[in-house]
């Protein structure tokens, strides 16, 4: 079978992410040094896979630096043109083209407003990126697939890198820089499952469950899943999904859980097992090997990765997971139903 687009996009990811962390941590740096003291929390414009990048956020910038993160809601910049207070407020767009006119909207509001403006993107020369005060490029080069693999992971990283610096922390830094040779590692180990993904070449719906660090990576495989091989694939933290969803799970429904160890753990393990209990049919992304051992299909992470830097990880079983089923389903991963590579919304 010949090597799709994608394929090759979500096997470059080690490769860009070390070429972020090569190029970008000087101009970070900088960036941090002008922005200390000139806000108190974080606005973030994103659509898409940029979006999912942004819920990491929320918990990155909590957990690591205290800043709460809202996640913009553009409409009220275009349609309805009667936008927030932004005071006290940095604004970040994240954009894998910087075309979209509702995230330029939010930060051309943000500079109105006198607020610092941040454009994470891979198109330099985009209206984001022109609107912006400071730019980051994810060095992702040209993004051939139309579903985004490594510009959301260039995203994460930029993000964890300012975080990084944000808090003063050489040692996160480092472990930071440890990933490339680690996501490598873990796209090798994940080849060697793919051929157990045919089990599942006739669901057209599924759950993915995450939560914490990992809920992003929840939205992200569950997006992947949706673009490619036109599954109805809904995401839940662990905790949202005891709130009623629940009730959909029957004997083989399937259930994919981005489940590394770490604070979420026991809340995870715990739902794992209520879900074998209703007869579910369970992909589990982990570093547990006795979580792995209860899946019907088991996914390894490399073990001992700081939980915060896990989504970096998670959601690379997923791509190809989602890969591998739109193969299975005879469709084409490199042209979804429906898709552009540039979607630009109001």
């Amino acid at each position: 079978m010949a090597v799709s687009i994608l394929e090759e996009e979500i096997f470059q990811q080690p490769s860009v992410v070390r070429r972020v962390l090569e190029k970008e941590i000087d101009n970070a740096r900088k960036i941090v040094a002008r922005l200390q003291g000139t806000f108190s929390y974080v606005v973030i414009a994103a659509r898409g896979s940029s979006d999912n990048a942004a819920r990491y956020a929320q918990y990155l910038f909590g957990a690591h630096n205290q800043f709460q993160v809202a996640l913009a809601t553009p409409s009220l910049f275009t349609l309805y043109q009667n936008p927030p207070s932004l005071k006290h407020a940095l604004i970040i767009g994240i954009s894998q083209s910087g075309q979209s006119p509702d995230i330029v909207a939010v930060l051309e509001e943000g500079r109105k407003q006198g607020r610092p403006t941040l454009a994470i993107v891979n198109e330099t020369n985009s209206p984001l990126a022109q609107t912006a005060d400071f730019v980051v490029p994810l060095h992702a080069d040209h993004e051939r697939a139309v579903a985004a693999t490594k510009t959301y992971t260039a995203s994460l990283v930029v993000l964890a890198m300012l975080s990084c610096l944000m808090e003063e922390n050489e040692q996160h830094l480092d472990q930071l820089k440890s990933m490339p040779e680690l996501m490598q590692r873990t796209l090798e180990e994940t080849v060697k499952q793919l051929p157990h993904v045919e089990r599942y070449r006739y669901m057209d719906r599924c759950t993915v469950i995450g939560r914490g660090y990992n809920y992003a990576t929840a939205f992200e495989i569950a997006l992947k899943i949706k673009e490619l091989s036109r599954v109805l694939a809904d995401p839940y933290s662990s905790a949202d999904f005891r709130h009623g969803p629940i009730a959909v799970i029957h004997q083989g429904y399937p259930v994919i859980l981005a489940a590394p160890r770490g604070a979420v753990s026991t809340d995870i393990t715990d739902l794992v097992t209520a879900l074998k209990k209703l007869g579910s049919e369970q992909v589990i992304i982990s570093d547990d090997g006795l979580l792995l051992e209860q899946a019907n299909l088991g996914l390894p992470l490399p073990t001992k990765v700081p939980e915060w830097l896990t989504p970096l990880l998670a959601v690379l079983p997923g791509q190809l997971f989602a890969l591998e089923l739109t193969r299975n389903k005879g469709l084409d991963p490199d042209h979804p139903a429906g898709l552009t590579k540039v979607t630009e919304t109001l």
